[in-house]
């Protein structure tokens, strides 16, 4: 009798209240255009442990972050991950709203998560970096 397969447990990631409350608007403004985005974005903050503003640390992906990540084949990416208007895929900005955005939020260096590209191919990255932003360092109150 075959085994069944077990399915890759997604890591546990973090968000920050401002991120998760602008995210869950990002998802419900694009659910009629593309369910299917909205949709794998809302899984990735429904499941994630949502934390006070300026209590996220600095090694987690959040939006402005600019991450460095190995993928399956092997080779080392760094891109910053941003709202769909500041995209530039040339420039290494790459949307929250493209599968491998969705997969990178939330994230910490060492954390591997599998992600299903648009092609429907499944892929792996493993996070070896992150970097926040001078603008989004947040005062400790």
């Amino acid at each position: 009798m075959a085994q069944p397969r077990k399915t890759a447990r997604k890591p546990k990631i973090v968000l920050s209240e401002f991120d998760y409350h602008r995210l869950t608007g990002l998802a419900e403004a694009v659910e009629d255009r593309t369910p299917e985005i909205a949709e794998e974005l809302q899984a990735e903050i429904d499941r994630a442990n949502v934390v006070p503003d300026g209590t996220v640390p600095a090694t987690v992906v959040q939006m402005g972050s600019t991450i460095e990540y190995q993928s399956d084949s092997g080779e080392t990416k760094t891109v910053t991950l941003v709202f769909p208007g500041d995209a530039d895929i040339a420039s290494g900005r790459i949307s929250i709203l493209t599968p491998i955005g969705t997969a990178l939020i939330g994230l910490s260096p060492g954390q591997s998560i599998t992600w299903t590209a648009r092609d429907g191919k499944v892929h792996e990255l493993t996070v070896l970096s992150v970097k926040q932003p001078e603008s989004q360092a947040q005062p400790q109150s």
